[in-house]
């Protein structure tokens, strides 16, 4: 899985019930063929971060199909979810 492109963008808590600040990231990916989340469309990972002082972590993500956004059922391993974190701490604008 390779990062080719990213986009990230500052969510609003309207009822100012959260703590920290949230952001959404979606992160386009080039995957082997041979990797089942494989489509010609191509694919990628909307994640959920949060920073809550030295709080840092993924709420939450899901794959989707880059043509039609449409959500795939698939999960992240552990070292995968781990370089996410790493790529969203580095990537915050």
């Amino acid at each position: 899985m390779q990062i080719d492109e990213y986009l990230v963008e500052k969510l609003v808590d309207p009822t100012g019930i959260l703590t920290g600040d949230r952001y959404e990231f979606r992160l386009y990916l080039t995957l082997d063929e041979d990797d089942e989340l494989y489509t010609e469309e191509g694919a990628g990972l909307r994640v959920l971060y949060k920073e809550d002082g030295d709080d840092k972590a993924v709420v939450s993500y899901h794959f989707f199909e880059r043509s039609t956004e449409e959500v795939l059922d698939f999960e992240l391993e552990e070292e995968e979810l781990e370089l996410i974190l790493e790529f969203c701490k580095t990537h915050l604008e």
